[in-house]
């Protein structure tokens, strides 16, 4: 069956981030789009909000009037999909979430992630306030978004990434819509994903959990599988966006 995909990228990256997974994709016959948040690509270093980023992504579903799609998000856009979902409904078979943040009513990114991160983002907020621009260093981004790549591929992503607003960790957001909404939803865990450290905080099944009853696939792979093994996360969307 031939599948319609609207690709939603993380923070820091754009929709460039997708490109290896689309040529499996077309591959196996599905079509992919994969449209940049507002915010993020050439926009980095713009202040934005999540309604910016929904915005960004109607408008581009409308503008090509794509039907009968499969919306999937991964990390940061796991808070912006939701509203997607609601604004788009009727033309949405399915929504998946991709090692992606799921927050309930009222929360902000900051509220569910370890203590360290916290204590990061509020520094950059106590010195330059929630409109600063923040990038992961180096070897955070090394050790824990990328671990499973050598050293060239880590340092060839990390060029591409991208400053964003540290307000987009901050934000508080609506999802009592996308709760009541009568949708099918997956999760995809990357189980090799320790962006979120196993344990307490970890992906799966938190996040999962929070999407009520859904399709769970699990692979092996990190939060940057869509560089690393790009055939894999075909195959997982495939799985998770299937009728």
């Amino acid at each position: 069956m031939k599948l319609t995909f609207v690709l939603v990228h993380g923070s820091m990256h754009d929709g460039s981030c997708w490109e290896q997974v689309i040529t499996e994709l077309n591959r196996q016959g599905h079509v992919a789009y994969a449209p940049t948040m507002a915010g993020h690509g050439e926009d980095a270093g713009n202040f934005f909000t999540q309604a910016d980023c929904v915005k960004s992504v109607v408008d581009y579903i409308l503008e090509r009037d794509i039907h009968d799609f499969v919306l999937a998000g991964h990390s940061f856009a796991g808070i912006v999909i939701p509203n997607v979902a609601e604004r788009l409904s009727a033309r949405i078979n399915r929504v998946v979430f991709q090692n992606a943040m799921v927050l309930e009513d009222g929360e902000c990114i900051h509220d569910v992630i370890p203590p360290g991160y916290q204590q990061m983002f509020d520094a950059i907020v106590k010195k330059d306030g929630d409109r600063a621009n923040w990038l992961l260093p180096f070897e955070v981004f090394r050790e824990r978004f990328i671990n499973d790549a050598d050293l060239e591929t880590a340092q060839d992503v990390y060029a591409r990434l991208r400053p964003v607003c540290v307000y987009s960790q901050m934000e508080k957001i609506a999802m009592r819509g996308f709760q009541r909404l009568l949708v099918s939803r997956s999760y995809i865990n990357f189980t090799d994903d320790i962006v979120l450290p196993h344990g307490d905080f970890a992906w799966y099944p938190r996040m999962a959990d929070r999407l009520g009853l859904c399709r769970v696939v699990q692979k092996p792979g990190s939060h940057e599988v869509c560089y690393t093994n790009p055939e894999l996360l075909a195959e997982a969307l495939i799985e998770a966006g299937r009728p």
